[in-house]
């Protein structure tokens, strides 16, 4: 049993889209080119700079086009969701086949919907569980970068191609290094989404309660609320484990919007340009769009941008890059999104933890 059409979901999803900017084969051509090449340069000034050991020998970034990344972005949910298509399929007994049907072509609708909606914005990612290793055992992870959204909103933003094109493959290569360097930190990620999928309670009735919340939130973002998806379809527990995800997720959100920046200066001359016009581009958009990235969680991510880099500013001014890495030892040095939010208590935790007393010399 399929919880969603992933083929229906891709059809929607390349139908809807928006097409890119119009270039021509020979601009589209050389923008390839040179985001591979600077996807290259861009590993050497993250290492030198991140000062984070292990992380695997890097290859050209995949570049796509919009419906390219639609594509990329349902092999990763298939993966993703793998662990609750197991349960549905575990008590397909206890639900109507027609019922089945229908819902996953419903869904397969909505995820192509949302899809095509985040095609025409995201510039790449580093996708954690594309492709799979040699075996088909485990993820290695891809990074992606999406060709005609960097070539529309550097014209958009009117700012440097060159430098623009590696700020974005800083960020980029970043995700990949924290990935590939801290050994543990994917399957900690991909443990916690399983864990909040699991969490789900699938009977009849709770369904329907989700639904209702999740109608109710939808009409509140319209009327201009802070109502969202995410919130609205969660158990309590999902809160619990949403927030673990979420602390990790603006911690390594936010390590790459500090390292693009911080390595700016040296190599990208443009920085504080693009900068100062990217945030203010972050922030704008028409209602109807600012509306959608509510309802869909996206203003959460750019507001972890935020929070994530702030939180490394403050710990790398006070301990340095080499006390800031101490947060990859273990997810016992993670932070919280308490933490997140003042540096300091993380600060006293984990790099200055209090001594127990001793009695003559015994702890």
């Amino acid at each position: 049993m399929q919880v969603i059409d992933w083929d229906l979901a891709v059809a929607t999803g390349v139908r809807l889209v928006r097409p890119g900017p119009q270039v021509s084969r020979e601009e589209a051509r050389q923008a390839v080119n040179e985001l591979r090449r600077l996807s290259r340069e861009a590993e050497g000034h993250v290492q030198e700079f991140a000062r984070i050991n292990g992380a695997a020998a890097p290859v050209e970034a995949t570049v796509v086009d919009r419906p390219g990344w639609i594509r990329a972005n349902v092999d990763g949910f298939r993966v993703v969701l793998e662990p609750l298509t197991e349960r549905m399929n575990s008590r397909r007994s206890q639900i109507p086949a027609i019922v089945g049907a229908v819902g996953s072509r419903v869904t397969g609708v909505e995820v192509g919907a949302v899809l095509a909606f985040l095609a025409a914005r995201v510039l790449g990612q580093y996708e954690l569980f594309l492709p799979p290793d040699p075996n088909g055992q485990a993820p290695t992870g891809r990074l992606t970068l999406v060709a005609p959204n960097i070539v529309h909103t550097e014209r958009e933003l009117g700012v440097n191609p060159r430098d623009f094109r590696l700020w974005v493959c800083l960020h980029e290569e970043t995700h990949r290094v924290q990935f590939t360097g801290v050994p543990w930190l994917r399957e900690y990620v991909r443990a916690q989404m399983t864990e909040f999928l699991l969490a789900s309670d699938l009977d009849l009735g709770t369904m329907l309660d989700r639904l209702r919340a999740a109608s109710d939130a939808v009409a509140d973002a319209i009327k201009g609320g802070e109502g969202n998806l995410i919130d609205a379809i969660q158990t309590p527990e999902q809160k619990e484990i949403l927030a673990r995800l979420t602390a990790v997720m603006t911690l390594v959100e936010g390590h790459g919007d500090y390292v693009m920046d911080a390595v700016g200066p040296t190599v990208v001359p443009s920085v504080a340009e693009i900068r100062s016009k990217f945030q203010h581009r972050r922030e704008g958009g028409s209602r109807f769009d600012r509306t959608l990235r509510r309802l869909l969680g996206v203003d959460l991510k750019m507001k972890q941008y935020a929070e994530g880099s702030a939180f490394v500013r403050e710990v790398v001014a006070e301990a340095g890059i080499d006390g800031f890495n101490q947060v990859w030892t273990s997810p016992q040095t993670l932070p919280t999104q308490l933490e997140i939010a003042t540096p300091s208590t993380w600060i006293s935790r984990v790099l200055h933890p209090k001594q127990l007393p001793t009695v003559n010399g015994q702890a």
